[in-house]
């Protein structure tokens, strides 16, 4: 009988251990392209937190919203300048389709574009009143007008598969932050619904963002009026669009997403505040803003780009001192202003992968 029972017992143990080994095997691991650091540990405190139903500051599945600015937030930035940029400088200086048929001004501003990469020559603004961003967006609207929904989203992918300048081993389209797509999955598997905000063209920041799973329904940005091939002149209120007719990008510019214009685009599409907000610049203050005004327990996060190393974090022409001095402010800013603060070059083992090697800038 005490054989039958030391027998039975052992065995319960042993289905026991085995059940116990391959939990831990099956556990999800998280953050593996992250150092051990301040804002990491803020940001899995505040999610068991609120993910907690027995916390005091629980916030229900439905209002787990997340916004997310894109360029230089969760893809490079700085090779040598945003993609949009880069693309348009292309699209109107060497794409043969185009660059023999671009107006004037459209010309103008790529040359500024590309003289602000090669040369370090400051970006113009557009009037007394708006800086370069307005210049480049009239100047985008004119450059893709016409092209149909499906005829832009190629363009876009085609330009994206290219190598990218400043670098070894990496095209645009796989020009991701490591860690912060592990940040996506993270929240993902915590319920939290996340959506890019980017004053970055909506239609180029969908084509980005397909092929790491978030959906086109998630993505706000700048936009250009759309038309459809039939309509002319005729305002969509009148129009009756046909069976067969597409949608086409037109030269008339509607929003440049950045600053409070993000804030009001959030309230329109999404209807929520969000409860966390990730950026990396001042033109995402507001939208952090807004998320710390949420009744909810909230938190926002700044990235810094502090790492030379592996990315190309100094300014034309900036040398050590001036860069340090900036990173600097930088930190003192966003801790003033409540943001948790990541620091590229402390906070990520690796940035783009392990494979990819930043190089010298080549003009040809």
């Amino acid at each position: 009988m005490k054989k039958k029972y030391l027998f039975g017992l052992l065995s319960l143990l042993f289905v026991m251990l085995l059940i116990s080994c391959s939990s831990k095997k099956d556990e999800k691991v998280y953050f593996e392209s992250w150092n051990e650091c301040t804002s990491l540990t803020a940001l899995k405190e505040y999610v068991e937190d609120v993910t907690n139903e027995k916390s005091a500051n629980y916030i229900p599945v439905e209002d787990r919203i997340a916004t997310f600015d894109m360029d230089g937030t969760f893809i490079g930035e700085l090779y040598p300048s945003y993609f949009e940029y880069n693309m348009l400088e292309y699209r109107v200086l060497d794409d043969p389709t185009y660059k023999d048929i671009a107006p004037s001004d459209v010309v103008e501003t790529a040359q500024d574009i590309r003289d602000f990469v090669r040369t370090g020559k400051s970006l113009p603004r557009y009037n007394d009143e708006y800086g370069f961003d307005i210049k480049h967006a009239y100047a985008a609207a004119k450059a893709y007008s016409g092209m149909t929904i499906a005829q832009f989203d190629q363009y876009v992918k085609d330009f994206a598969s290219k190598s990218v300048n400043g670098f070894s081993n990496m095209t645009y389209a796989k020009s991701f932050y490591q860690p912060m797509l592990e940040v996506f999955d993270y929240l993902d598997d915590n319920d939290f619904t996340f959506y890019v905000i980017s004053g970055s063209d909506r239609f180029i920041c969908r084509s980005l963002v397909e092929s790491i799973g978030i959906p086109a329904n998630r993505v706000i940005g700048m936009d250009v009026e759309l038309k459809t091939t039939e309509q002319g002149d005729e305002a969509g209120v009148n129009y009756t669009c046909g069976v067969n007719e597409k949608l086409i990008r037109t030269d008339n510019l509607l929003i440049k997403n950045l600053k409070t214009n993000k804030v009001k685009q959030i309230a329109q599409e999404i209807g929520k505040i969000p409860v966390l907000s990730f950026g990396n610049s001042g033109g995402d203050s507001a939208m952090h803003n807004y998320c710390l005004s949420n009744s909810y327990k909230s938190m926002t996060f700044m990235l810094v780009a502090d790492d030379d190393t592996r990315d190309h974090a100094k300014k034309y022409g900036e040398d050590d001192e001036a860069f340090n001095a900036r990173i600097a402010k930088l930190n003192s800013d966003w801790t003033k202003a409540n943001y948790n603060v990541i620091s590229m070059k402390n906070d990520f083992k690796t940035i783009y992968g392990t494979n990819v090697i930043k190089t010298d800038f080549v003009y040809q």
